[in-house]
């Protein structure tokens, strides 16, 4: 079956699929031009070419195939659980473990792994994301607390929500940061050509504001901490490649030149994470420690330095 969805052209001289792109649609550009390629767009009734230029006012018509539907089964994959109760289950999660199911990932998941480990979860993000309160990126490691309840979901929720809830990550990030703290205020939205990118934006983002603390500077490299003080989307990527300091080994958002070191994805570790127990009242505050391939990293960086 396919969705449908309707647009008015809104910019002359813009090309069709740079114009699609735009749109909230959660495709990328080149799966525009597959879709404009295979007929399923058209412009005033006609089709087009991805190339073709908009006059304006144009209406655009698009045919999305509907998302195929996902099922979550259980899976005995290990977790480093650094405290479980009946309400709360915090865990150290690996880089490269992907938080909940989505199109095209349906096995190997962070769900996938609580669902086999805890007899019930919370129901309030539905069958996908089963007691997920807030999420880390795939290969973002560290501290995550999932909720066995909704009471604890909707408390643990209204605690991130305004701040009361705090979160402290690490990274290491190209070049030299002179500062040696500093606020990044920047709304984040997608990126205006690339969908599966975020970006700061002037319109139709969401405010975001990350505090960064420089703990040890490399000459081409830094080792920072990041504070959230909002929770976006690729947060702390995006606000840190906009500053000319983009995370090292990020994929989506670092340069494409060649490291001193090896590791898979961005060297990004949720390092602590404290809050109010939602049962008890209690404060609690979980750590981390560095991955292995981050302190290789720092290793690496610290005898170069030392030369």
């Amino acid at each position: 079956m396919m969705g449908e969805a309707v647009y008015a052209a809104d910019r002359q001289g813009e090309r069709l699929d740079v114009f699609l792109a735009r749109q909230e649609i959660g495709v990328s550009r080149a799966h525009v031009q597959k879709l404009i390629l295979e007929g399923h767009v058209w412009v005033n009734g006609s089709f087009c070419k991805p190339n073709c230029r908009l006059k304006g006012g144009e209406s655009v018509r698009v045919l999305l195939p509907e998302p195929e539907a996902i099922s979550v089964e259980p899976e005995q994959i290990p977790l480093d659980i650094l405290y479980e109760d009946e309400d709360i289950i915090v865990v150290n999660k690996a880089r490269g473990m992907v938080v909940h199911p989505a199109a095209g990932v349906c096995h190997g998941t962070l769900v996938n792994a609580l669902l086999y480990h805890c007899k019930d979860l919370s129901g309030i993000n539905g069958k996908i994301r089963p007691g997920i309160v807030h999420r880390l990126d795939k290969d973002t490691s560290g501290v995550m607390v999932a909720a066995k309840n909704d009471r604890a979901h909707l408390n643990l929720a209204e605690q991130i929500g305004t701040k009361t809830a705090h979160r402290n990550y690490l990274a290491v990030v190209h070049g030299n940061i002179r500062e040696e703290k500093g606020i990044i205020k920047g709304d984040i939205g997608r990126h205006p050509v690339d969908r599966k990118k975020m970006a700061v934006v002037r319109e139709n983002g969401k405010p975001a504001v990350t505090e960064f603390y420089v703990l040890q500077r490399f000459g081409d490299y830094t080792l920072v901490k990041c504070s959230l003080q909002t929770g976006r989307t690729h947060q702390i990527r995006v606000h840190m490649a906009y500053i000319g300091h983009p995370l090292a080994g990020d994929p989506k958002y670092g340069p494409r030149k060649k490291a001193p070191f090896a590791i898979e994805g961005q060297a990004l570790h949720s390092a602590s994470l404290s809050f109010v127990h939602p049962g008890t009242g209690e404060n609690m505050r979980f750590e981390a420690p560095l991955p292995e391939d981050m302190e290789k990293i720092l290793n690496t960086l610290e005898v170069g330095r030392s030369r």
